[in-house]
C-alpha cells in the first residue's frame, strides 16, 4: 500500500517590504516514495539580517534536492542531519565571501511522511503542529530567549553558528492525520484557539493554509505569513521489500536442473546449496552473458519470512554499487515469473575455496586481502549495512585479482525488514563475543570477523579455538598467530590481534582505520594490544587479593609465633 497525501500551502508578504519566507514540497512517486517518502519544509529568513530571504530559500531548496540524493540504506534522521550540517556550512561560507550577505541565517522545520511513520527536524521558531482526532499537538519547540524582551532572538538558526544543533523527533501515521507547518508571522498572531478551530474549518488543506494567512495579516499581523497543510488520506507500509512491486506475489521455483529455462536465463550448473537457499550458474539467452541466480528452496515456498528475506536482500544490494559487491541486474515484475534474482557473475573461487584446494598464504598476500577487504567493508558501512557473516565462504576472488564481498542475505539495515529468527546470524566462529551476550551486530562486529577471516588464512586456526554451533564460548587471551607462524611479521600480527580483540572498545573503530594500519604496515606499525592483567583474567576484584595476602600473612604470622 502507498502513502496518499493531500496538500495545501499559502505564503503572503502582508505589510513587508519582501517576504523572506521561504516553503518546499516534494512528493516523488512511485520506488522513490516508499524508500525516502514525501517531504515538506517551511524556512523564515532572519528579520532585519542582509539575505534572509536567500538563506531560507537556498537552505530548503539544498535540503530537500541532497535529501533524495542520501543512500537509500540510511536512516531517514541520519540523511537529514547530514544534509542540514551541509546546508548550514553554506550559509555560513556565503555569509562570510559575500558583504551584502553578512549575517544571513534562517529557521528550518521540515517533515517526512514514508510508510506509516513521519520524521521531524527543525530549528528556530517556525512550527508543526498536529491535528489527530480533535486535538491539536505542538510537535516542536521555539528556540528563543526566554526573556520577554528576548522572546523574538533565536539561539539556534541555519547559519547562525558553526555547530548546527537540530531537533529530531519521529512518530507513526494514522489515516487522517492533519500536519500544519507555519511561520511565526501565523501561529503567533492567531494563537492556540484560533489554529485549532481553523485547521477544522474546511476539509481541502489548500483552504485551510490560505485561511490561515488572510486571518493572520487581518488581525494585523506584521511578518510574512507562509503555512503548509497536509492531509494523511492513507498509510504506507514500511516493508521496503514491496519496491520489487508483485514481487512478494512471485512463487519460488521448484528445483532446476543443467538445461532447464526459466524467463530467458538457462541453467548451467548449481554453484551452491545451503538450508535456505539455492545458487545457479546461468546464461542469459538472449544476450549470452553468465550470470548467478539466487532463490529459495522449494520447501521455504510458504515461508513468508524467507520470501522476505530474499526481497529484502535484493533491495539491499541493488544499492550497493561498488567494485566489491556482485551488482544486482535490474529485471522488472514482468520479466520475471518467480521469485528469483539475478547478480553479474565472474570467474574466480571463495578464499575457503583456495583453503581446502592447500594453497598458503603469504604474510603479504594477506595484508594484500585484508586491504581490500577493509575496503569493501567500508563501503558497506558507508551506507550503514553491517554484513554479520564475513568470513572465507564468502571472500570471493576473481581471476580478474578483484575481491568481491559476497552474500547479504544476513546483512543489517535499518531500511530493509528485520527477520526475528535471525537476529545473530552468522558462523560461530567468526563471530565477535559481544554477540553470544545477544548484543546487536555492528561495524565492530564486522571489524571483528574480518580479523578472524585474516588469522585463518594466515593459520588455519581461529584466535580463541573453534567454536561450534550452539556453544556458548568463555574468551580469555586470542592466541598470537606467531605461535602458528613464526614467519609473520609483528606488524601484521599486532593489526590482526587488535581487531580480534575481546573488548569492542579495543578494536579498530572503523574499517578505514583499520585499512589505514594495513597500508602503512611496518612503516607505522601499530604497538601490540595491551595484555589482560592476571587479576582481571582471574575476574578477582582488588579486595578480594588483598583478603588472601591477608590470610597467607597470618598463618606466616602464626607460624613464626609457633616455633618460637
Amino acid at each position: 500500500m502507498t502513502l496518499k497525501i493531500v496538500i495545501g500551502q499559502s505564503s503572503q508578504t502582508g505589510p513587508r517590504e519582501r517576504n523572506e519566507d521561504y516553503a518546499g514540497i516534494v512528493t516523488p512517486a512511485n520506488e522513490q516514495l516508499i524508500a525516502k517518502g514525501a517531504i515538506l519544509a517551511i524556512a523564515d529568513g532572519v528579520s532585519g539580517n542582509a539575505g534572509g530571504r536567500e538563506a531560507a530559500e537556498m537552505t530548503i531548496r539544498s535540503v530537500l534536492s541532497d535529501y533524495y540524493a542520501t543512500p537509500d540504506t540510511w536512516e531517514t534522521h541520519a540523511a537529514l542531519d547530514k544534509v542540514l550540517n551541509a546546508a548550514n556550512r553554506w550559509v555560513l561560507a556565503q555569509s562570510a565571501a559575500q558583504r551584502h550577505l553578512a549575517g544571513m541565517a534562517t529557521t528550518l522545520s521540515l517533515i517526512v511522511l514514508r510508510g506509516r511513520r513521519y520524521y521531524l527536524a527543525h530549528v528556530g521558531d517556525t512550527r508543526i503542529y498536529r491535528l489527530r482526532q480533535s486535538r491539536l499537538e505542538l510537535l516542536t519547540t521555539d528556540h528563543v530567549w526566554d526573556r520577554p524582551d528576548m522572546r523574538h532572538v533565536l539561539k539556534r538558526a541555519v547559519g547562525l553558528d558553526q555547530h548546527l544543533a537540530v531537533d529530531y523527533a519521529d512518530g507513526t501515521l494514522q489515516a487522517g492525520d492533519l500536519f500544519a507547518l507555519m511561520s511565526d508571522g501565523v501561529w503567533e498572531v492567531l494563537g492556540q484557539k484560533a489554529l485549532h478551530e481553523a485547521l477544522q474549518m474546511y476539509d481541502s488543506p489548500e483552504m485551510i493554509a490560505g485561511h490561515l494567512t488572510r486571518a493572520a495579516l487581518a488581525q494585523g499581523g506584521q511578518d510574512n505569513a507562509t503555512v503548509i497543510v497536509v492531509r494523511i488520506e492513507e498509510i504506507g507500509t514500511d516493508n521496503l521489500s514491496d519496491l520489487l512491486t508483485d514481487g512478494k506475489h512471485l512463487g519460488v521455483p521448484q528445483r532446476l536442473k543443467a538445461s532447464e529455462q526459466l524467463d530467458g536465463f538457462e541453467v548451467l550448473s548449481l554453484l551452491h546449496e545451503s538450508r535456505a537457499s539455492l545458487i545457479y550458474k546461468v546464461r542469459n539467452v538472449q544476450s549470452g552473458q553468465w550470470c548467478v541466480m539466487k532463490t529459495l528452496q522449494p520447501l521455504l515456498s510458504e515461508d513468508a519470512e524467507s520470501c522476505q528475506a530474499l526481497l529484502n536482500e535484493e533491495w539491499l544490494a541493488k544499492r550497493v554499487i561498488s567494485k566489491y559487491i556482485p551488482q544486482v541486474l535490474p529485471l522488472t515484475a514482468e520479466k520475471r515469473s518467480k521469485l528469483y534474482y539475478v547478480m553479474s557473475w565472474h570467474n574466480g573461487v571463495t578464499l575457503q575455496q583456495r583453503l581446502d584446494s592447500g594453497h598458503h598464504f603469504t604474510a603479504t598476500e594477506t595484508a594484500q586481502i585484508g586491504i581490500e577487504l577493509m575496503r569493501g567493508i567500508g563501503a558497506l558501512h558507508r551506507l550503514s549495512i553491517v554484513h554479520r557473516d564475513i568470513k572465507p565462504d564468502n571472500i570471493h576472488m576473481g581471476d580478474d585479482n578483484q575481491l568481491r564481498i559476497l552474500d547479504l542475505g544476513v546483512a543489517l539495515n535499518a531500511g530493509t525488514a528485520s527477520v526475528a529468527s535471525m537476529q545473530n546470524p552468522g558462523t560461530p566462529s567468526f563471530m565477535a563475543p559481544e554477540l553470544f551476550e545477544h548484543h546487536t551486530a555492528n561495524t565492530g562486529t564486522d571489524i571483528y570477523a574480518a580479523g578472524v577471516t585474516l588469522y585463518h588464512l594466515l593459520t588455519r586456526r581461529y584466535p580463541y579455538g573453534e567454536i561450534e554451533p550452539f556453544q556458548h564460548p568463555r574468551f580469555g587471551e586470542p592466541v598470537p598467530p606467531t605461535r602458528y607462524r613464526p614467519d609473520i611479521p609483528h606488524w601484521l600480527e599486532n593489526i590482526v590481534l587488535k581487531a580480534v580483540a575481546r573488548k569492542p572498545e579495543a578494536r579498530f573503530e572503523t574499517a578505514e582505520e583499520m585499512l589505514l594500519a594495513l597500508e602503512h604496515g611496518e612503516l607505522k606499525a601499530i604497538l601490540p594490544p595491551a595484555r589482560t592483567p592476571l587479576i582481571a583474567r582471574a575476574r578477582l576484584v582488588k579486595w578480594q587479593w588483598i583478603t588472601i595476602f591477608s590470610l597467607l600473612l597470618n598463618f606466616f604470622l602464626v607460624y613464626l609465633l609457633v616455633v618460637s
